[in-house]
């Protein structure tokens, strides 16, 4: 993504705004957002179980001549529509009697699964269960002209045979279709059930298109689409005394072009790559990028800041991008000791780590994705705002989700030390200091955890609270 496309991000459309002063329901806001493999549809997941999908208005936006092979160019906004196009309610809520557990029907993870026919299949899950959903379109017909009129022929409420009444007989006709229209439904195709005992915090399918796995904190499962019955155990990290556990699996990724490697992130800031061909239980890594911390750097809060909560993988496969609470780090899976770039989100919050333990911010998971390309990342941060960063070009913009995602940046003066994009200069290679004066004052009430980058445009939908923001670089 070339500096003209960083610097300015224009406002695409909004779906679920609240009005001023209108309250926000618990079981609207968003909690999961995902485009499929080619960037005509998206999904949300909320926390009230509901699964809401959008199609692109216009999804053939390459012109006549263009080669059909090369990704479409930076469209314009009018090209990058999304419109409303079906919801179901995926998870109810649930109780577990033997454990005197609520579970809750909040979703945590929408997948798409690529299909060969009209259909699209997606997986979703909350805390326990996994489902795969079928979404295709139903035809619906409207008959008219029935022959029900019994005009005083049946008497005492017995039925009257119309073959033997010659004159029902003659005035018997068949129903006409009047019209018909195409509706679009949902039907759950799978249920994958009772195969973790911890909260399923991962759904990731493989390449193959025929597996997908699913991560809780001490465990990580293979399934097969077709197959409910079972899973196969991948990871396993529970201790054989529970007081000796000192780390959790926090996420996990399947790699986007082999179907035999896998990633999945802990707790401690380690992220593990793990190759199936090796052995059939995948305990020991083929590799581990962790960066350790000198011990004059570490505090109290060190291990929870650097727990990761979410990782990808670039679209080559060649890096991974992990978020922990205070940065980003873009690790080259050819270099295990150090990630190779490493930016700041919201260093300012340092000071104030006390305060966000006592009111729990300082366990919020953030999202972290990457462009088609592999040279833009994008995460969340406080205040509804977002971090866009270049990874090779040096270019930083904080956005906020509004209609005006530059307003608070354009609003407040630059700090110094900034770019001419209002983010931090780098210190050093890689290295990011502090944020942009325009994150001072912070409100961490609106919080933005979830957005997805489309895989072949710069276009990102970013959820705040229950509404979804669409921008277009």
């Amino acid at each position: 993504m070339d500096s003209s496309a960083q610097s300015e991000w224009n406002f695409l459309q909004c779906f679920g705004e609240r009005t001023p002063g209108e309250d926000i329901q618990e079981a609207d806001i968003i909690s999961a957002v995902e485009f499929d493999h080619d960037g005509l549809h998206l999904a949300t997941g909320d926390r009230g179980g509901r699964v809401v999908l959008f199609e692109r208005v216009n999804p053939n936006a390459r012109g006549p001549g263009m080669d059909q092979r090369q990704p479409a160019p930076i469209p314009r906004s009018a090209a990058f529509e999304y419109r409303y196009m079906t919801e179901f309610q995926s998870h109810e809520p649930e109780f577990d009697y033997l454990k005197s557990l609520e579970i809750e029907e909040k979703i945590n993870k929408v997948r798409w699964c690529r299909s060969s026919s009209n259909t699209r299949m997606l997986l979703s899950t909350n805390d326990k269960t996994v489902k795969l959903w079928k979404v295709y379109e139903k035809k619906v017909s409207s008959l008219a002209n029935f022959n029900i009129e019994n005009r005083g022929v049946a008497n005492s409420g017995a039925r009257v045979n119309a073959i033997s009444h010659p004159r029902l007989a003659r005035d018997l006709h068949l129903p006409k279709v009047t019209s018909t229209e195409v509706l679009l439904a949902a039907r759950c195709k799978k249920v994958y059930a009772n195969a973790h005992t911890y909260h399923i915090n991962s759904v990731s399918v493989n390449s193959d298109q025929e597996t997908f796995l699913s991560a809780d904190d001490l465990r990580v499962n293979l399934w097969n689409l077709n197959v409910t019955e079972q899973s196969f155990n991948l990871v396993d990290i529970k201790p054989s005394n529970m007081e000796d556990l000192t780390e959790v699996i926090t996420s996990a990724q399947f790699h986007p072009s082999h179907c035999n490697i896998l990633a999945y992130s802990s707790s401690k800031g380690c992220i593990r790559l793990a190759d199936m061909r090796s052995a059939a239980l995948c305990d020991r890594h083929a590799k581990a990028f962790e960066e350790v911390e000198s011990q004059a750097n570490k505090s109290f809060f060190s291990e929870i800041i650097a727990s990761i909560s979410d990782i990808t993988f670039s679209k080559d496969g060649r890096f991974i991008l992990s978020r922990d609470y205070m940065t980003l780090k873009l690790w080259d899976i050819n270099k295990e000791s150090s990630p190779v770039a490493t930016y700041n989100v919201h260093e300012q919050l340092r000071a104030r780590l006390c305060d966000l333990y006592e009111n729990d911010s300082i366990f919020d998971k953030f999202d972290c994705c990457m462009n088609g390309q592999g040279d833009a990342i994008a995460t969340g941060s406080y205040n509804n705002l977002f971090r866009v960063c270049g990874t090779w070009n040096g270019t930083d913009l904080t956005l906020e989700a509004s209609r005006d995602p530059m307003r608070k940046r354009l609003q407040a003066p630059a700090s110094k030390g900034t770019n001419r994009f209002g983010g931090a200069r780098k210190n050093g290679p890689g290295k990011w200091g502090a944020s942009d004066s325009t994150e001072l004052g912070t409100d961490y009430a609106s919080k933005l955890l979830h957005l997805a980058w489309h895989p072949e445009a710069n276009v990102i939908a970013a959820a705040a609270s229950n509404s979804l923001y669409m921008y277009c670089g």
